[in-house]
């Protein structure tokens, strides 16, 4: 539905306050389902993300969670909409699905949960969130796994289908997709805390329409809808017309190292951005491929990121934008390719993204490339005391890209991904494994005028063996580069036994390895590469690098010069 960006906007007080109340909802929304949770991802690790829509599937709010989930949600709420017109819904019936080629996902643990929400007897809203469940059957534990050739590898592939039918839940269904798990109680207890959730927030939509009025909200969203698009394109304005292209890669297509490159062009056209993948490698035979939901809001969260930080993630975002890439590239796939490790393909895109932004930007605007990948750990054993199998997952964080005066933040997830760490103590109690450090990594920041942040080394045990792992991760062979003279941050290492004569560095795509009695598994993340040239960098700046012990003076003399790092000690 196109918008009339010249309308004038009814209430622009009124539009405001509204706005708020709208991100207030889904926000409740988010904060009841993570409460209510029973797996540690959703309920310690906050890896899921909750939206509303208008009842012809356009996007209102999203909470803040996690970027990469707008694709599926708004993917998950169209596909709903193409299975069931509006006149077949009632009141009560709630929606499910995961797939990334039938049903909008973006792969196939992250199970959207999709409720229409009735007033005055028609759909006017839809609420919808996404949990990513930590296994939904396949090859591995967690469903997940680089070589994965197929999507059929990667678990249960749900279409659209009613979870509930006027309100009665369809145990059979649920009960399908427990079975398909292996921690079969989570799934069954999960979909379900979902499903509240979104009961949770069409209260809420009911109270709004109640004290507004259902025609006064509908205006007022038509109003934000138009406020967003005017905005984001008088950003797009405020640039000068012009392409600017760049380049990235993934390491590995997952079944072996073949690189695959991703090109990213951006053209701005007045009050259009069309950003073009054209010249981006083939599909990948493993599963790092990115279907349309997820290379769309990759795109999107660069935009909102680098031209309006404050803009509201609504449908008015996306009118300005044209997204592209060639049919049967590693961003626009041909199924049954593998999706599961499609983040870290996404926050390669960004990298290309901000890469190409950067040259139509004022200075001000660069920052050199993070770790901008997602690598995970996956553990699978038995509970402690307990016959029940579970599958631990955790996205690790690493150090993001220094900027324009400013360093790089450390130990942080970057981009398109957002959850939390697990903490180690509900880690240990809950599962057989010891964590045995958890820091910043030693000397893995790149250096410049201002430094790239650190990675994490996150190092942990199976005291009793019979655990096993996987691992999915990027950035090995080189680090993250700087930007401006700034140098590049250190790559990554996963690596069985660390510290042991049975020290071995592992594939970073690793799957099904059984780790015997107290073998470990240490992954450690890539620094963020530096911005500016390194000698620029101020004695005093460098002093409290080496005082909190962020460099070692070795390598601090190799960079900055032997000269430097006396002055700095000097003022240590």
């Amino acid at each position: 539905m196109a918008l009339d960006t010249k309308k004038t906007l009814s209430d622009p007080i009124a539009m405001e306050v509204f706005t708020n109340r709208l991100l207030a909802v889904a926000d409740e929304i988010g904060t009841s389902m993570i409460r209510a949770s029973f797996s540690s991802n959703i309920k310690e690790r906050k890896d899921c993300s909750v939206a509303l829509f208008s009842a012809d599937g356009r996007l209102i709010a999203q909470a803040s969670h996690i970027p990469l989930h707008l694709g599926s949600l708004m993917g998950s709420v169209g596909a709903v909409l193409d299975a069931y017109s509006i006149d077949r819904m009632v009141e009560g019936d709630v929606f499910i699905c995961n797939d990334p080629y039938a049903a909008g996902g973006t792969h196939t643990p992250d199970i959207s949960v999709v409720t229409p929400v009735f007033v005055d007897g028609q759909v006017r809203y839809f609420t919808a969130n996404i949990g990513h469940h930590s296994d939904v059957g396949g090859t591995v534990p967690g469903s997940i796994h680089g070589g994965a050739t197929s999507i059929f590898e990667e678990g249960l592939r749900l279409p659209v289908m009613k979870l509930c039918r006027a309100g009665e839940l369809d145990e059979d269904l649920l009960r399908m997709i427990s079975l398909n798990s292996r921690s079969s109680e989570e799934r069954w207890l999960d979909i379900k805390v979902q499903a509240s959730a979104n009961e949770r927030g069409a209260r809420l939509l009911h109270e709004m329409a109640d004290s507004l009025g259902a025609d006064k909200v509908d205006e007022l969203v038509e109003d934000l809808f138009t406020y967003t698009a005017n905005r984001l394109r008088n950003r797009i304005m405020e640039m000068q017309d012009g392409t600017a292209t760049f380049y990235s890669k993934i390491e590995s297509d997952g079944i072996g190292p073949v690189e695959v490159p991703i090109q990213a062009k951006v053209t701005v056209k007045r009050d259009r951005l069309i950003v073009d993948f054209e010249g981006t490698g083939p599909q990948a035979r493993g599963g790092l491929n990115v279907v349309a939901s997820a290379l769309n809001a990759s795109v999107y969260y660069v935009v909102k990121t680098l031209l309006d930080p404050y803009l509201l993630p609504n449908s008015g975002m996306f009118e300005g934008i044209e997204i592209s890439a060639p049919k049967g590239s590693l961003l626009n796939p041909i199924a049954p390719a593998a999706t599961g490790a499609r983040s870290i393909t996404c926050n390669k895109v960004v990298r290309a993204l901000i890469g190409a932004f950067s040259q139509l930007l004022p200075q001000e605007k660069a920052q050199a490339a993070g770790q901008d990948i997602v690598p995970v750990m996956v553990f699978a054993g038995k509970r402690r005391g307990r016959d029940e199998g579970y599958v631990y997952l955790e996205s690790i964080g690493g150090g993001a890209g220094a900027r324009y005066a400013g360093n790089g933040m450390d130990g942080v997830h970057v981009h398109v991904t957002n959850s939390s760490n697990l903490p180690i103590e509900p880690l240990e109690i809950e599962y057989d494994l010891i964590v045995d450090e958890y820091a910043l990594v030693d000397d893995s920041s790149g250096a410049g005028q201002y430094r790239g942040g650190m990675g994490i080394a996150r190092q942990i045990s199976a005291p009793n063996g019979g655990v096993i792992f996987t691992a999915r991760s990027d950035g090995h062979k080189e680090g993250a580069p700087g930007v401006a003279g700034g140098t590049s941050g250190r790559p990554a290492h996963l690596i069985k036994n660390a510290g042991t004569d049975a020290a071995q560095e592992l594939d970073p795509m690793v799957a099904n390895l059984i780790l015997d009695k107290a073998e470990t598994i240490r992954l450690e993340t890539p620094g963020g590469g530096g911005y500016g040239d390194p000698a620029k960098r101020s004695a005093e700046a460098l002093a409290r690098d080496l005082r909190d012990g962020r460099i070692s003076t070795e390598r601090a003399e190799a960079l900055y010069g032997p000269d430097k790092v006396q002055l700095a000690k000097d003022l240590v």
